[in-house]
């Protein structure tokens, strides 16, 4: 029976909030190129679902910008077409989970004076040979210094002492925007404040030294506190723009990265999570802030006394979609990734570095390049598609050592994102990590993983690990070990190749 299968039984197991056909949950999840907002029955199944994409502004200097007022308009627009039609009266609760790293500044009454910077602005690469300290932070923090972290961004506006560091009273997530914009609450979780690079983990508060090289004071950040905090009601204008009760309850959450492991059920030491989309990421929870001597990963804060560790990449399907313009192919691109099937595990001696788009884990590189190598007359366009799928496979791969080298081998791996629908693409990932991959039912995990802190939030379960109950798995991928030790052998010279 599949997991979907599951699901649909008459007989599921039922949550302490009652029958899961009369109670229902928001999950929104303000990403980097959408606004998500998602009903879930209680059991984690998806009632409704809506989807407002967000712009990207690309601009000199390898800066990538958002404006925070249209991500606002566009996640109200999104709320709001969720709730046509729905009987507000059965819905309990809803989350927030939003994309790490953005930065806005804002005036004293907590209004945008900048457009949002967000995880992929590389603008302040120029000003990061010039950061004090960076072993020290990064050591206290758990966060690398990357041009991603709003501690690298204000670094180089302090620097440049732009006009909009001169002027600003306070900086801000997109997620905090919004929260102040809908409930007039200055707060941050741990998961956000973590990923600016300025929270000291063993700590747990705003770190003296990293808002020195930031250049800003602590009266200028909001108050961390926990993803389960209740925010206050909405606003009466808010709301009724909306179209939403003021009497349902909404609350803080946390980062999509966290909340992903979460929604998928891997909450636990031991259970990774890979998300694999335009980007990708592998990450696992801890107990404790361990921090990563050879600085290849991150360590983010949770709660207080949990943390994620892991680590990004650039390069997920957006390499595929470069590959497919550059060869002009005219197919799907399920037609496009099906093509690799027809070459066996290896490539043929294809090898692919994907770096197309910078790196992030673990090389940290936002200069990096990609390149294929062992080119002969005898390959051709499923070879091309085959390395790079491997070349993505093998970079997630490298990164899970590095997490694995701080956490131990991952007992289970599960995985979600655009790429998890490729086949092709999960037994490769399988293959070249030696073991099954459990692939999640939902394409909404980090919007399920804020539900479900709102229902803890609002004491209808008990415990995060709950959710283990309610996230069934779908389709198991096995991997084949002849495949694993071929590709072992192929890694040997990916490392090399990338000069590990």
């Amino acid at each position: 029976m599949t997991g979907r299968g599951f699901f649909e039984q008459d007989n599921y197991k039922q949550m302490v909030v009652g029958n899961m056909k009369e109670q229902l949950v928001i999950g929104l999840d303000i990403g980097t190129t959408s606004a998500k907002a998602v009903l879930f029955r209680t059991n984690g199944s998806v009632v409704k679902e809506v989807e407002e994409e967000l712009d990207t502004m690309y601009l000199s200097g390898k800066r990538a910008e958002q404006d925070p007022v249209e991500v606002d308009r566009k996640t109200r627009k999104a709320l709001a077409a969720l709730m046509e039609g729905v009987e507000q009266t059965r819905i309990i609760s809803g989350g927030f989970s939003a994309a790490m790293h953005s930065l806005i500044f804002v005036d004293g009454d907590g209004q945008a004076i900048s457009n949002a910077s967000i995880w992929s602005d590389a603008g302040s690469l120029e000003s990061m040979d010039s950061i004090p300290m960076k072993e020290e932070i990064y050591a206290r923090t758990g966060t690398p210094i990357h041009p991603m972290t709003p501690l690298v961004k204000l670094h180089h506006h302090k620097k440049r002492r732009t006009d909009m560091f001169r002027r600003a009273e306070g900086v801000v997530s997109l997620k905090e925007y919004i929260i102040h914009n809908w409930f007039g609450d200055d707060l941050i979780d741990y998961s956000m404040a973590s990923a600016t690079g300025m929270y000291n983990l063993k700590e747990g508060k705003w770190d003296e030294k990293a808002l020195e090289v930031a250049g800003i004071s602590e009266r200028m950040l909001n108050r961390v506190s926990s993803p389960r905090t209740r925010l206050s009601p909405f606003k009466a204008g808010v709301a009724e723009e909306i179209g939403i009760s003021e009497t349902i309850p909404f609350y803080l959450g946390a980062c999509d990265g966290q909340l992903a492991n979460l929604g998928d059920g891997a909450i636990r030491p031991g259970e990774a999570a890979i998300s694999a989309g335009t980007s990708g990421a592998i990450r696992q929870f801890a107990h404790s802030p361990y921090v990563d001597d050879s600085r290849e990963t991150f360590t983010y804060a949770f709660e207080k006394d949990s943390f994620i560790i892991g680590g990004p990449t650039n390069n997920g399907g957006i390499v595929l979609q470069w590959l497919k313009n550059v060869m002009n192919f005219d197919g799907s691109p399920d037609e496009f990734t099906e093509l690799a099937e027809e070459i066996a595990p290896g490539a043929e001696g294809v090898l692919f570095i994907p770096h197309v788009n910078g790196e992030r884990a673990p090389v940290w590189d936002p200069e990096a390049t990609g390149s294929f190598h062992h080119l002969g007359m005898r390959h051709g366009q499923a070879h091309f598609v085959r390395a790079c799928l491997e070349g993505i496979a093998f970079n997630l791969y490298h990164i899970g050592h590095s997490v694995e080298r701080i956490s131990g081998r991952p007992e289970k791996i599960r995985m979600n994102g655009g790429l998890a629908k490729s086949r092709v693409f999960v037994k490769i990932l399988a293959d070249v990590f030696g073991q099954d991959i459990e692939l999640s039912i939902t394409h909404h995990s980090a919007a399920w993983g804020a539900a479900w802190v709102s229902l803890f939030g609002s004491g209808k379960v008990g415990s995060y690990e709950e959710i283990r109950e309610y996230t069934p798995v779908g389709e198991i991928i096995r991997f084949n070990e002849e495949n694993h030790r071929t590709y072992q052998e192929v890694f040997k010279k990916y490392r090399q190749l990338t000069g590990e």
